[in-house]
């Protein structure tokens, strides 16, 4: 069975969720806001949070203001590609995009030249998400303008490549990318571990990469992932792989055995949510708030009100 949507990349933010996807949606194409829904305060455990929908570049994301409970960190960005080979004025736009970026952020690679591309550079925004710009090879595989790039780093290091396997086991219709291995001397990266690999999990592509260095940061709850299932039966396979820390598990979010945040959702909580009246939404939340792995009988029953 295939995802009803693409995987969604979902961000926590304290208070900012609504100003940060307008910031973001005036500065990439093909961009726009696609539905806010206010979870009322005494239903969630930080207060009233905003819930916006919208699409940067074709690729959709989600975001919450939900207090400052986890923190944005380099192990997950994403890379934005300026292809030349279908717009002129690729390499422009990537410095206007850069300006916009580092405006109240900082450069965590500065914009350059480098051996893998003649402009690029990866920035941290004012707000602390991580966006990696690249001035894509016009001879190379065609990629889509926004890809979400894990970073395995302290103690799942090494792990880029087995995880990639994993998640292609886990979605059909997936596809490996390329794969490039650090060479000898690359210390302290381990030689043949990962430098860099992409693949694509239905729809959507991922890249990935190991880093030996000392970051002291790793995989966290600020960015997950969503997984929108059609019926129970694919919430009940899905669960069944990526959940691996019971802990974590905490209204459909799970944590994979490499740290990785997900969230396991049905098609029909988006509808409920997003086109249901302030009742309806009340009574899905306060449904939802309870459970682990997610009820979609529930949750319609909370819909319909009986």
């Amino acid at each position: 069975m295939s995802l009803v949507k693409p995987i969604t990349p979902h961000l926590w933010f304290d208070t900012q969720a609504r100003e940060a996807a307008a910031f973001y949606c005036g500065l990439f194409p093909d961009s726009g806001i696609d539905s806010v829904v206010t979870l009322k305060s005494d239903h969630t455990p930080t207060g009233d949070c905003d819930v916006v929908a919208f699409t940067l570049h074709g690729q959709p994301f989600m975001a919450i203001s939900a207090g400052p409970l986890f923190k944005f960190n380099p192990s997950v960005s994403f890379f934005v590609n300026f292809d030349p080979s279908r717009e002129p004025g690729a390499a422009a736009r990537l410095d206007r995009t850069w300006a916009a970026l580092i405006e109240g952020g900082q450069a965590l690679m500065p914009l350059d030249a480098y051996p893998f591309s003649k402009r690029y550079g990866w920035v941290q925004d004012r707000y602390g998400l991580s966006w990696q710009l690249i001035l894509s090879d016009p001879d190379g595989d065609p990629r889509p303008p926004i890809v979400p790039s894990l970073l395995f780093t302290g103690e799942v290091c090494g792990k880029a490549e087995e995880a990639g396997a994993f998640y292609r086991s886990v979605f059909d219709g997936s596809q490996a990318g390329q794969l490039v291995r650090y060479p000898e001397g690359s210390s302290p990266d381990k030689p043949g571990s990962v430098m860099f690999s992409d693949f694509r999990l239905g729809d959507t592509w991922f890249a990935a990469m190991d880093s030996a260095h000392p970051h002291g940061f790793g995989f966290n709850e600020a960015i997950s992932f969503v997984v929108t299932c059609r019926d129970q039966d694919e919430i009940d396979r899905y669960w069944a792989q990526l959940s691996s820390v019971p802990e974590a598990e905490q209204c459909g979010w799970c944590k994979d055995r490499f740290g990785v945040s997900w969230q396991v959702t049905p098609a029909v909580l988006d509808e409920l949510m997003t086109r249901g009246d302030r009742a309806t939404v009340d009574r899905v939340t306060r449904a939802f708030l309870e459970m682990h792995k997610l009820d979609v009988a529930a949750i319609e029953k909370a819909g319909r009100g009986t």
